[in-house]
């Protein structure tokens, strides 16, 4: 198949490169010059672990393109996805400027059918207002379809989840693009649910959002464990073998972030109250992902006693492991509101430090080090902010000897308390 992808995010960069490794002919449109010669030589503007080979693989082989033409886009596609960000706003909506921008440079380009794929993490109806979009300012009044194809990829395992998927989602308002999309995921081998573009709008979201709640569940759990003298990872685990719960997403911590959950939750309960409905359930989902980090603080600040003037070590930057995406990240959030108390940090990402910069700017209050066992020198606290699991391997003895005080606050409960004690550390960690 010839297919279009407008956006080389995240969604895009990633559905693009998996698409042209089995075997259609992707072009990808962005309209940033400097990262399309970028992509054109066969670097990438993010890290996703394995993605840099994909990309460089199907330049190479010619079944990866990119343009900043969407006219081109569309001239050489039968299918165009779209996959522009859809940024929050004040309210917990979102801004569907982009995929309204896309919808109208579609519309002005179409001289024969198309098949418009909403790629988009967008509202439900959001299908609907991209074909009244296109059928508005399309000047030939050619036919085309519009598919809700939403993504379920994980930053980190993106490469992993789009060529191997629990499911694909298509949202069809007609017979005609079923066929189209079907041979389009063929070689994935993957159950394909199709449904109206309205229902396929909100599996994203009820996807993402229970996902969510689980990950506050767990939270909430943690403040109980503490209290009871439990252990949270040995409750969750008792929880997570009966198998209509599961295993994944139980897992204590600072709370979620990153560009997807925060959003995609906020948009729920608005699309709710737009449809008449107070999602109560996720706003306390909300508010718990808020008190955790409050609490981490707090303990931070009790261990210490006083925060202001200590050098503080922190592990990690990313929202989570694997990628080296700083957007709402925990371990952002956590190292500024340390900085309002007035510490100094030594801070160490494997892979997002240049772009914690951006929003941690280094300075005197700020000092990014390179090596992760260098960071707890002359600290008198080191926080574990995100789970990379090299963090799990610190010379546990070279940081003893090399810190102020040797405190350990473990906001990812990634090292062993029975270990801790033995080389000599005060350690906190998350429910247990």
């Amino acid at each position: 198949m010839r297919i279009t992808i407008i956006g080389t995010g995240y969604v895009g960069l990633v559905t693009g490169a998996c698409l042209a490794e089995v075997g259609h002919t992707v072009l990808c449109v962005d309209n940033d010059p400097r990262k399309v010669e970028l992509l054109r030589a066969g670097g990438i503007p993010i890290y996703e672990p394995g993605l840099e080979e994909l990309v460089q693989r199907n330049v190479g082989i010619g079944r990866l393109g990119f343009t900043q033409s969407t006219a081109e886009g569309v001239e050489k596609s039968d299918i165009i996805f779209i996959a522009v960000p859809t940024p929050p706003q004040a309210d917990g909506s979102v801004d569907l400027s982009y995929i309204e921008g896309v919808a109208r440079e579609i519309a002005i380009s179409l001289t024969r059918y198309r098949i418009i794929v909403d790629k988009s993490t967008v509202p439900v109806k959001t299908a609907e207002k991209v074909a009244e979009t296109i059928r508005r300012y399309c000047k030939t009044k050619v036919e085309f379809d519009v598919v809700s194809n939403p993504e379920f990829l994980r930053e980190g395992f993106a490469v992993q989840d789009l060529m191997k998927p629990d499911r694909i989602v298509l949202g069809v308002n007609s017979p005609r693009p079923e066929t189209a999309m079907r041979e389009v995921y063929a070689p994935f081998k993957a159950p394909i649910i199709v449904t109206d573009t309205n229902s396929a709008e909100l599996i994203k979201h009820a996807a993402n959002s229970f996902l969510a709640l689980k990950i506050s569940y767990a939270n909430a759990l943690s403040v109980v464990c503490e209290s009871a003298g439990a252990n949270v990872l040995e409750v969750v685990r008792g929880m997570g073998l009966d198998e209509r719960i599961g295993t994944r997403f139980l897992n204590a911590g600072l709370g979620f972030g990153g560009s997807c959950f925060p959003k995609d939750i906020s948009a729920f309960i608005h699309i709710s109250s737009q449809l008449g409905y107070d999602f109560r359930l996720l706003k306390e989902v909300q508010n718990i992902n808020s008190e955790q980090m409050e609490r981490f603080v707090k303990k931070i600040a009790d261990t210490l006693w006083v925060i202001r003037d200590k050098r503080i070590g922190v592990l990690g930057l990313a929202f989570k492991q694997n990628t080296d995406d700083v957007r709402l990240s925990p371990a952002i959030d956590l190292c500024q509101r340390l900085l309002r108390e007035g510490a100094r940090l030594r801070v160490h990402d494997p892979k997002a430090m240049e772009k914690a910069k951006a929003v941690l700017p280094p300075g005197d209050q700020v000092e990014y080090v390179g090596d992760r066992d260098e960071v707890p020198e002359g600290c008198d606290a080191l926080v574990i902010a995100t789970e990379w699991p090299e963090f799990a391997a610190l010379d546990l003895a070279r940081a003893r000897r090399s810190m102020t005080t040797p405190i350990v606050v473990d906001g990812r409960n990634l090292l062993d308390p029975a270990q801790m004690e033995r080389h000599g550390f005060i350690y906190k960690s998350i429910g247990r």
